[in-house]
């Protein structure tokens, strides 16, 4: 489990999640010695296995969405799925649903724009070749999900909960709990810690139906719990785990891939305007130049811009 865009004030905020089914005790399963043929999380100059790592060390914006996509596709594809926009992304990877129910609109961006899939050619034959490892691993990849959090129903959590580091501690666990049950089989949860928070017990207990929770281990290395048949691990830099990984450029991709429709829809209204990732300095920058354009639309300020 893990997140992209919590620092900039325009677009969404992303959580995703990748869940697996692996033989033996899955807090020792070696992920990247098991895929070591298909997957590498340090590509060399001719590399042709698929690069799984933190996001920010695989997407770099002036290269485009090429690497991002290749490993997010591919992942999807082994589960049968092939977005051919995404509008369809994003339904696949929220199931139709947040786990924050939303009661805002759709942002005017988000609807009317045609965004094609992939964004340029992608060779997945890759995919079978990892899809074949994890059949002869006996390894199955069950789910990839995400939470899209805009930037107006952001801002009503925080006027919520009044605290930044809450909100993203409840939408994580709220697609955690989407896609895990602790009374079912031996689990390893595995996330980033959320800002500098070191417990975390008496939020899991918010999802969970009365399981008692017992913390192992708390500290800035890592918080370690155990529910039912689950132990929850969330330490920093947890995309050293491949599963995480995963989901972080799952996270990114879509991320990325709403800024960019973002950046064509004022584009389509002020042509010539230099486009945006969002983070604070350059956001207000961006803002500025919208503005009048922004006033003529109608857009309130709390649909365009997160307030922390």
């Amino acid at each position: 489990m893990d997140e992209a865009g919590l620092g900039p004030n325009l677009g969404p905020f992303v959580v995703a999640v990748t869940v697996w089914d692996v033989p033996g005790p899955p807090a020792t399963f070696d992920f990247w010695g098991t895929f070591d043929q298909v997957l590498t999380n340090a590509p060399g100059p001719q590399e042709k296995r698929l690069h799984v790592a933190d996001s920010k060390q695989v997407f770099q914006p002036k290269r485009g969405f090429a690497a991002l996509e290749r490993g997010v596709l591919s992942a999807l594809k082994m589960l049968g799925h092939a977005p051919r926009s995404l509008e369809e992304l994003s339904q696949l990877l929220t199931a139709g649903e947040s786990p924050i129910p939303a009661a805002e609109a759709t942002p005017p961006w988000s609807v009317g724009l045609p965004f094609d899939l992939p964004t340029e050619p992608l060779d997945l034959a890759i995919s079978q070749a990892w899809q074949g490892e994890c059949e002869r691993q006996n390894v199955r990849l069950v789910a990839v999900r995400a939470a899209i959090i805009e930037p107006q129903q952001f801002n009503r959590l925080i006027r919520e909960y009044d605290n930044k580091s809450l909100v993203v501690s409840r939408v994580a666990f709220q697609l955690l709990r989407s896609v895990w049950n602790p009374v079912e089989t031996e689990t390893f949860v595995v996330g980033d810690k959320h800002g500098g928070r070191n417990r975390y017990d008496d939020l899991l207990a918010e999802v969970l139906d009365g399981e008692m929770i017992f913390r192992l281990e708390e500290g800035a290395e890592r918080s370690d719990y155990r529910v039912g048949k689950t132990v929850l691990r969330f330490q920093p830099r947890a995309e050293v785990h491949g599963p995480v990984a995963l989901a972080s450029m799952t996270a990114k991709y879509v991320r990325e891939l709403a800024m960019h429709r973002f950046n064509q829809f004022w584009a389509s209204h002020i042509p010539g305007l230099k486009p945006t990732q969002g983070y604070p300095v350059d956001a207000k920058r961006f803002r500025d130049q919208i503005r009048p354009t922004q006033h003529q639309l109608a857009i309130t300020d709390d649909v365009l811009w997160r307030n922390r």
